[in-house]
């Protein structure tokens, strides 16, 4: 069964750090791209974070840029978000999606929601002091 779980969210004072981890099941994520979406009150979801499936490339909203490092462990099967220098405006509950197969996350164009088949079940993240 492919199931994808994050951890690490939390409650954080304004400039702290968090690192969401998303592990995999069910699945290896060596040839999977996986995405980092967040969702706020009231607001749509955005793609955060992206990391292509076969090569290094990486997406970051601009919001984020110079803030989040998204990384994969493929021995350990898990994909990570370093968040730091957090905002209150970084309050979300965030997601890891994958999607298999050979996917290219441009540094340009914000990944689709809808290219994701698989989601994991969502993470809080809250900034406040």
């Amino acid at each position: 069964q492919v199931q994808l779980v994050e951890s690490g969210g939390g409650l954080v004072q304004p400039g702290g750090s968090l690192r969401l981890s998303c592990a995999a099941s069910g699945f290896t994520l060596d040839y999977s791209a996986i995405g980092w979406f967040r969702q706020a009150p009231g607001k749509e979801r955005e793609g955060v974070s992206c990391i292509s499936s076969s090569d290094p490339s990486t997406y970051y909203a601009d919001s984020v840029k110079g803030r989040f490092t998204i990384s994969r462990d493929n021995a350990k099967n898990t994909v990570y978000l370093q968040m730091n220098s957090l905002k209150p405006e970084d309050t979300a509950v965030y997601y890891c999606a994958a999607v298999r197969g050979n996917y290219y996350c441009s540094d340009y164009v914000s990944p689709l929601a809808a290219d994701f088949g698989s989601w994991g079940q969502g993470t809080q993240v809250t900034v406040s002091s």
